[in-house]
């Protein structure tokens, strides 16, 4: 399961145009050990991937998901920027959770 992770973060911080180094510090966690959860020699702790989850925009699940397709509309909706100091990205994530909840609660009010 580590790879389908690992593959899954990198595909996601690639699709953002964020570099390990920047994710890692978001993360708490420093350029090595992330690099290593991307490689899937290291299993990421369930607090990082919920971190990561929310800076990417996606459900926490959208990391084990094994079918790449799955993850095609987080790559599609990525929001790119440079120079992102962790205050912004926390900004970042911040916004991307408030969209998340309103799209779960859409899917809820059509059922």
């Amino acid at each position: 399961m580590e790879s389908v992770v690992g593959r899954n973060l990198k595909l996601l911080r690639d699709a953002n145009g964020y570099k390990q180094e920047t994710v890692a510090e978001f993360l708490g966690v420093n350029r090595s050990a992330y690099a290593n959860y991307e490689s899937g020699s290291r299993e990421a702790p369930v607090n990082v991937l919920e971190k990561a989850a929310a800076l990417f925009g996606c459900e926490l699940s959208l990391l084990f998901e094994e079918e790449e397709k799955a993850l095609h509309g987080a790559l599609a909706c990525a929001f790119r920027a440079d120079n992102l100091s962790p205050a912004d990205m926390k900004e970042v994530a911040d916004f991307k959770n408030i969209v998340l909840n309103y799209m779960k609660m859409e899917r809820l009010l059509e059922k």
